[in-house]
This record gives C-alpha cells, structure tokens and sequence, in this order.
C-alpha cells in the first residue's frame, strides 16, 4: 500500500526514504500488531495496544457496567494509535489535500499552512461531533453540577477513556509529521507551542481525573478551531473571504469566556466544597488548594497568551487592511479633464463664438423689408 507517487528511489535508512515511505513503513507496525490477535500465543500481548486496559466492573442501577481507569499500560494503547493517526494523516495529505494543491497552485509558505488547516479541519470536525456526542451521552450538559460532583472521577466510560486515548495519541503524533511534513523552520516553534499546550491540558485532565471539565472544555476549543481553519482555508481559495475570520473572532472570544467562567466555577468553587479534601494517589483525588492554584493559574495563563496572540492577530490584519486601501486609493485612475462643447461653426469663449480659425464668425445680415 504506497501512499505517496514515488518519483524517485532513495537508498535505504535515507532521510528522504524515511520521509517517503514513513506511513507504509508504520502500516507494517499495524499489520504486525493485528497479526498477533490471530496466535493464542500473541494475542494477550497484541490486545494491550489496541484495546484499553485497567477495566473494572460495577453494579448500578442499569445492571452491570464495565468502567476504566488508567494506568501505565495505556502508554501501548497510546502507540498503537499513533501509529494509526500517522497513517490517516497520510492519506487525508494524499488523496485529498495534495489534490486540492495541485489545483491551487500556492506558494511554498501557503501550501504549509493550507496542508495544516486542512488535516487539522478533519481533526477538529472529527473530535467536535465526537466530543459533542459523549457530553449527551454522559448527560453532561443537562446537568453541569455533574462536572465536580462526586469527585474523584477516577472510573470512565469506555468512550470516555478511549477518547482521551486518541486524543494523546493524535497529538503526539503531530510532533513526527513536523519532520516527515518538512514543515519550515519558521513555522516549527509555531506550531510546537499548541502541540505542547494541547498534551499538557488534556494529560492534565486525564491524569488528575478531571476528564469532566475537560471534555466540556476541549469540546469548546475544537469548535472554536474548526472554525478558524476552515476561514484560512477559504482565504487561501479567493483572498477575498474575509467574514469568515469575523465569524470565528465572535467564537474565539466566547470560548475564552466560557473556559475561565467554567474553570472558576468547577474548580475553583465546586471543587473548593467538596467534602472529600485531600491527596490520596490510590482513589485518585487530587483536590488539594495547590493543586486547584496550579490548575487555574495553567488554564489562565493559557486563555491570556491565546487573548494575547488574537489581539496580534486582528491588528496585522486591521494594518493589512488599511495599507490594502491606502494602494488602492493611489492606483485609481485620475479623473478626465472636460473637453470643451463645439458646434459646427466653432466653439465658445468667453460667452463668444469662436471659429475654428480663431476669426470671429460672419454674421447674418437681415433684409430690409
């Protein structure tokens, strides 16, 4: 299976056969793996990567539940995902994007950020409806007290879990695509910096079992996000898109709102009142007053440094803007000077009527009766 036109063959172990055929080569990690489910030798071993550990079942009102905790061997559901997200990046860059640019016809610096929107669109689109879908599940939504009540929330669903698997997954896998992408040095610190934030917030909400609040807040971002790429995909087909950013700039700061109103709420006052205060490493509560200070001082200083680069943001384009008006007020044209009225004998001047020659007309004289 080749998901990229081979133009040209490169010796092996090469850096540009790693970049060429990186995705067959993690495909083959894949089919190993599966491989392994078929031997009764292998398959205890190969089920470890591809379905979460650590399930416990329970009694409730329903009957009997099966729910999740977490543990060191999610780190080989997490690889195994992984590779699975590399190989989808693969084919949305393949069989979609790469078609879109060919038509285009970007620069090297636009095709970079087109290639980044377009695979991360898919992503949030996919995670947004995902997300949504759990919050109504979970009955998050109808009940918001449900995000603090009754923590720790050490016990998921297996949505929930598998979730916050993929999620981990999918941004760790962000890091090697810098390198297999050839991304520009210019823009690598770029997009570290939300790599990075985005596997700090979500292994922070999942390792401290606040996977409530983070799901709600994830959900928040990836539509705000969503919204963001597919105007700069919209820009990057006819320059002339420019609403579409006003639209998302409305969602960027109602997000912003909503996440820190949430935070204060969940964290700071619902979890404050909890009865069960304290560190405890085996139930998995971590509602201690540090704790809670640094969860909130990381969420804020977070929501300042995005305010931070949106406020940037609008003013570059507010000065593109206007340099944009100032070129087309010197390009207009200059308006024609009036041509002067002739008549068939000549033209006026000075209430006078004028030859062509410069001589004053001969004027009629009238018979005598």
């Amino acid at each position: 299976m080749a998901f990229r036109r081979r133009n040209k063959s490169y010796p092996f172990f090469s850096q540009e056969f790693l970049i060429q055929n990186h995705a067959d080569i993690v495909f083959s990690f894949v089919i190993f793996i599966l491989i392994g489910l078929m031997f009764e030798a292998t398959a205890k071993t190969a089920i470890l990567f591809i379905q979460p550990q650590y399930n416990v079942t329970t009694l409730s009102a329903e009957g009997e539940v099966t729910l999740y905790q977490y543990g060191w061997k999610d780190s080989a559901t997490i690889l195994f995902y992984f590779f699975i997200a590399i190989i989808l990046h693969a084919v949305v860059q393949e069989y979609l994007l790469d078609k879109v640019n060919r038509r285009l016809h970007l620069s090297k610096s636009k095709n970079t950020k087109f290639n980044e929107s377009g695979q991360l669109c898919v992503f949030h689109f996919v995670s947004s409806v995902w997300s949504f879908y759990l919050l109504i599940t979970e009955g998050y939504l109808l009940h918001p007290s449900s995000l603090w009540e009754n923590y720790p929330h050490a016990h998921l669903r297996f949505q929930v879990k598998f979730f916050y698997l993929t999620q981990l997954a999918y941004w760790l896998h962000a890091l090697p695509e810098l390198y297999f992408q050839k991304v520009r040095k210019e823009e690598i610190s770029r997009q570290l910096q939300y790599i990075s934030l985005y596997l700090l917030h979500i292994s922070a909400a999942y390792l401290l079992n606040l996977s409530r609040v983070g799901l709600v807040l994830l959900f928040l971002q990836y539509v705000s996000e969503l919204g963001f790429h597919i105007a700069r995909l919209f820009y990057f087909t006819d320059e002339n898109h420019q609403k579409t950013f006003d639209l998302w700039a409305i969602s960027f700061v109602f997000t912003r709102m909503v996440t820190l109103t949430l935070m204060f709420l969940a964290v700071g006052f619902g979890l404050a009142r909890a009865e069960n205060q304290g560190l405890d490493l085996e139930m998995g509560n971590f509602n201690t007053v540090l704790i809670r200070m640094i969860v909130l001082l990381l969420v804020c200083l977070t929501q300042s440094w995005l305010l931070w680069k949106f406020i940037r943001f609008q003013l570059r384009r507010w000065r593109e803007f206007r340099h944009e008006q100032a070129l087309r007020k010197k390009a207009a044209p200059k308006q024609p000077l009036r041509t002067l009225k002739r008549d068939s004998l000549g033209h006026h001047e000075n209430g006078v009527l004028k030859a062509e020659n410069g001589a004053s007309p001969r004027t009629k004289k009238l018979k005598s009766t």
